[in-house]
């Protein structure tokens, strides 16, 4: 807890809420939530209700939702339709739709019947999707005004619009005609009309577009808000950039969770080790686990049948960890960097990216399989001493597995593509349990064209 929290609090126990507005009246509300989040949820609560009412909200949504939730129950239903008010409109959906039926219910009669509509509306939605994304706080304009009269709208809607950078031109049906930029009304003469300096057409993104889909567009266009649109082109809402940069800071912790062999097998939240239950953490590592043990029994059972090789070429077995190792590892990196480039857009499931990837790893990986070769033979000459004929199984080994690796791993992404799979799922634990279980097989197989002989009666 740092000297500001012990402070706060200090300050709350004697009810000395001046001091507490004074102390984060300079901060930004990032940092008063992160200042107050390490204490416990009561205690977070009598801090964030010290703070001037417009703060509330801004501060509150900061926190995550586990938090958020635990925070709600500790105030007043007075106290909690305050900060539920001042939040912005996708956000307070998104808390009612995690509060529980008679948090709900509670909470619903303490708004104004505005506030109550746009919830019902916004969380109606499906989650995951961009009419679940959208705040319903934007500005809009009608194609006749003047660039004078646009620009008093504008002045009029700023306190209650999440963004008007962008003001979006609709008809008395509220269907998208166009967007005009701040920019563009500033820098036009008051009589212009707004029709004549709107750009028509703009992207937009269907209510049930994907959330990826979203942050898709919003990268591609290079908007700082997305419209929402209905079938018939009626503008519903906007999905603005730091809401596509949450999509994408989630994605990219989804994937490293994936990539680590720790996704949740059917759905459901990602693991957090900060709020997942010791169940479900158990559940979903367990699973993962458990299948790689049946990878390595098929692997063990493989390479305990060669005993009779093996006792008669012990030095063989010195050679099994670092050449099945190596499949796997390079196997990693070869998926790791296809699976950036789809994250990026570079690659699509389609031949040509397919190929253009093959042509690109083929002699990347030759060249990989030839150098750990002959360094792995040379160390195997230096540090054990070994013959010609087991310097060639293990040389050979070295250079198959690293290619076999480098391919399968580029390839795997575009398959779990293919079968509707996430390509994060192939992790990295999972191209190396497969890996080992192909190293031990081509290893072997060497060793028996090579050394097969010494087993001869």
């Amino acid at each position: 807890m740092t000297t500001l929290t012990n402070a706060l609090t200090t300050w709350l126990a004697s009810g000395d809420t001046a001091s507490v507005r004074e102390a984060v009246k300079s901060m930004h509300p990032a940092d008063i939530a992160n200042e107050i989040g390490g204490l416990k949820p009561a205690d977070a609560a009598r801090v964030l209700t010290a703070l001037p009412p417009d703060w509330q909200g801004t501060v509150f949504g900061y926190f995550d939702a586990p938090f958020q939730i635990a925070m709600a129950k500790s105030l007043s239903r007075t106290e909690l339709a305050r900060i539920v008010t001042a939040m912005s409109h996708d956000e307070r959906a998104d808390l009612w739709k995690r509060l529980d039926p008679t948090a709900r219910d509670a909470l619903m009669p303490a708004l104004a019947q505005a506030e109550r509509e746009d919830i019902r509306r916004l969380a109606a939605y499906e989650e995951g999707t961009a009419g679940a994304l959208m705040t319903s706080d934007y500005a809009t304009l009608s194609a006749g005004m003047t660039v004078r009269e646009a620009l008093a709208s504008l002045r009029k809607e700023a306190p209650d619009a999440e963004t008007i950078y962008a003001a979006y031109i609709v008809d008395e049906d509220r269907t998208l005609l166009g967007v005009v930029s701040l920019r563009d009304l500033i820098l036009a003469e008051e009589h212009a009309r707004v029709g004549d300096l709107m750009q028509p057409n703009p992207a937009s993104a269907r209510v049930d577009d994907s959330k990826d889909t979203v942050a898709e567009k919003i990268a591609n266009y290079d908007v700082l808000a997305l419209p929402v649109v209905t079938d018939g082109n009626r503008l519903v809402g906007i999905v603005t950039v730091d809401d596509a940069l949450d999509i994408a800071r989630g994605e990219r912790a989804r994937r490293l969770t994936q990539f680590g062999a720790a996704a949740p097998v059917r759905g459901g939240p990602d693991l957090d080790l900060r709020n997942s239950s010791f169940g479900a953490i158990f559940k979903v590592r367990v699973f993962w686990l458990s299948l790689l043990v049946f990878f390595g029994a098929i692997t063990s059972t493989f390479v305990a049948g060669q005993e009779e090789l093996l006792s008669e070429v012990l030095i063989l077995a010195a050679f099994i960890a670092p050449i099945v190792d190596m499949g796997g590892n390079t196997g990693s990196q070869s998926a790791t960097l296809v699976i950036r480039g789809m994250a990026l857009g570079q690659f699509k499931l389609r031949w040509q990216d397919i190929w253009f990837v093959i042509r690109r790893e083929i002699p990347v990986a030759l060249a990989l399989g030839v150098v750990i070769a002959i360094l792995e033979a040379v160390l195997a000459v230096f540090t054990k001493g070994v013959g010609f004929e087991v310097l060639m199984v293990v040389g050979l080994a070295m250079a198959i597995v690293t290619i076999s690796g480098a391919l399968i791993g580029a390839l795997l992404p575009f398959a779990a593509r293919r079968i509707g799979t996430d390509p994060a799922t192939l992790s990295s634990p999972m191209i190396t349990s497969i890996m080992d279980m192909l190293g031990v097989f081509i290893y072997f197989a060497l060793a028996y064209a090579f050394l097969g002989h010494l087993l001869e009666v």
